[in-house]
């Protein structure tokens, strides 16, 4: 295991804040599935009618789907990058940059906790 760059109790500071997010979001993905996928379009539309739907409340019931599925989509990630930060603690490399190896600045950790990259090399990669 290679050394720490920042202390062992900022690092489980910053383990602290990653493993709650990564609680929020299992939850969250844990709603909308139970709120999304678990039911059919009927239901989630509330129609206990006999009555088949209007092109439009079709469209908008699907729409909400399909958003909802993209959320879920977005959160997914975000538990991937959260795993690899979690990954990057044990390995004893939290807190430095993937690209230029510096240490990321404590004020974008605190915002972003999985962030990889330093706010420079963030701007870069966001650039391409």
């Amino acid at each position: 295991m290679k050394e720490q760059k920042m202390p062992k109790k900022e690092i489980k500071k910053f383990k602290e804040m990653i493993l709650k997010k990564k609680a929020d979001i299992l939850e969250q993905i844990d709603h909308i599935s139970k709120d999304t996928l678990k039911k059919s379009q009927k239901d989630a539309s509330g129609d206990i009618s006999g009555y088949s739907y209007h092109m439009a409340d079709l469209a908008t019931d699907t729409f909400d789907r399909e958003f909802s599925l993209g959320l879920a989509s977005n959160e997914r990630q975000t538990l991937y990058e959260i795993e690899d930060a979690l990954k990057r603690i044990d390995e004893g490399v939290f807190g430095l940059c993937e690209s230029c190896k510096k240490p990321i600045s404590k004020i974008r950790l605190k915002a972003i906790p999985f962030t990889k990259l330093c706010l420079k090399c963030q701007e870069l990669k966001e650039k391409i």
